[in-house]
């Protein structure tokens, strides 16, 4: 089940271009993972892989073994979001395609699995697999071959959100779906693909929200003028001050593993590694 966390354990001692490639510190935390994982330690080998991504966007393995590890969580979703990461750097892993089919089965999303199952061939040692899940969920997997257009869903035509309360700051994420903060209500709106709405976040923390950033691993950050924060929220919801004592905060901008933040009160911009 862990094959690629036992598999790529010695990644930083490879000589690849890959490798090379992969700063020092993503390595650290990435086989700081690994030790985690191996200790029984899920939900820190979980932040270590993360932080080895906000470190390395593109580090496909630490998304693999995170992803894994939420699966072994039952974290489906999460599981599904971060394996799409992977498929799209790497189209063509079918392991992880299967794995994709395996999440939306689980979520009960047995269309989305079947379109995923049909990306398989024959020729793959994961084509016999994904049959066995096509039977035991009752799909068809006989769709025409086709490339899948990347797995975010934002939306691309023109249109407008209508009736939001005071909204200020805005994001996405990878799934398609839309957060928006609103001032005056001190919540974060969630506006779902399908233009459902619901309330993502309403914590007594948020106070006077105005921007909103996302970064790789699905975190959103908050700058909250009132309390002179920028706080964090996971993708489970969970809420933490991720800098204090800023200056009346406005503008978020997330580039890679820095958080930029401008401070109206000190005429400042302050730069916050993630």
């Amino acid at each position: 089940m862990f094959k690629r966390i036992v598999a790529t354990i010695l990644l930083s001692l490879s000589m690849s271009v890959y490798a090379a490639e992969i700063p020092v510190d993503a390595k650290l935390d990435y086989n700081q993972g690994i030790d985690f994982y191996k200790l029984g330690m899920y939900e820190r080998a979980i932040e270590s892989f993360r932080s080895a991504i906000r470190t390395y966007p593109d580090y496909i393995d630490a998304y693999y073994n995170l992803a894994t590890i939420l699966e072994y969580l039952k974290q489906y979703a999460e599981a599904l979001s971060i394996y799409k990461q992977v498929y799209l750097r790497n189209p063509n892993d079918y392991e992880v395609i299967y794995k994709l089919a395996l999440m939306s089965s689980k979520l009960e999303d047995y269309t989305k699995a079947a379109e995923y199952l049909s990306l398989i061939p024959e020729s793959s040692n994961y084509y016999q697999r994904g049959q066995e899940l096509a039977e035991s969920i009752k799909v068809s997997t006989t769709l025409p071959p086709q490339k899948m257009n990347p797995p975010s869903k934002i939306a691309t035509n023109s249109g407008i959100y209508e009736n939001i309360l005071s909204p200020t700051g805005v994001t996405t994420d990878t799934q398609g779906n839309v957060y928006v903060a609103t001032f005056s209500d001190n919540t974060i709106l969630k506006i779902t693909p399908d233009g459902k709405r619901q309330v993502f976040i309403k914590s007594s923390q948020i106070s006077g929200p105005i921007s909103l950033a996302s970064d790789t691993a699905g975190n959103i950050y908050v700058s909250n003028y009132n309390t002179n924060n920028v706080l964090k929220i996971t993708p489970q919801g969970s809420v933490s001050v991720f800098v204090s004592k800023v200056d009346k905060p406005y503008g978020l901008h997330v580039d890679g593993n820095m958080l930029f933040i401008t401070c109206q009160g000190s005429n400042s911009i302050l730069r916050q590694k993630l």
